[in-house]
């Protein structure tokens, strides 16, 4: 069986944004095949152009990312103010590889990473996994409401 490595990348991860690195930090094409990857795993991160990975990669505080051999099979980032609100985002596991714990490995990556380990609440929003984040003691909020504002910009 193929080698499965975890990246823990740097803020804004320079190497996977700006050199398409992968394992072992050779290059690979990564941020194409985040790029594929979101595209064949999710719906609401279909059609994201390059530049904008870029982008949203440079603007996020802890990275990380599951590979087998060249191909990424898992993904996650968060955004935090180190103290008092963190919050989850783009937590995405292959389908194939869904079942096997990598997206526990890669919240509790995130999780306890510098950015977020002493941040009062962590927030994120899920469609369809509510169960999957009940087992990492992630509980509804009743008392609070998501509110979004959309905002139709043609980037």
């Amino acid at each position: 069986m193929a080698e499965i490595k975890l990246i823990k990348h740097l803020q804004g991860a320079p190497g996977l944004r700006l050199l398409g690195l992968g394992p072992n930090l050779l290059p690979c094409r990564g941020l194409k095949k985040l790029q594929e990857f979101l595209n064949k795993n999710t719906f609401w991160a279909q059609n994201r152009d390059i530049k904008d990975l870029k982008k949203c990669l440079s603007s996020s505080d802890v990275i990380v990312s599951i590979w087998q051999d060249k191909e990424i099979v898992g993904f996650g980032r968060a955004l935090s103010d180190n103290i008092y609100r963190g919050v989850l985002w783009d937590i995405v596991i292959a389908e194939e590889f869904q079942g096997r714990g990598y997206g526990k490995i890669v919240v509790n990556e995130i999780l306890n990473s510098k950015e977020m380990k002493k941040v009062q609440k962590v927030y994120l929003m899920t469609t369809n996994k509510k169960d999957f984040y009940y087992q990492l003691d992630f509980i509804d909020v009743n008392s609070q409401n998501l509110l979004i504002q959309q905002n139709n910009y043609n980037y």
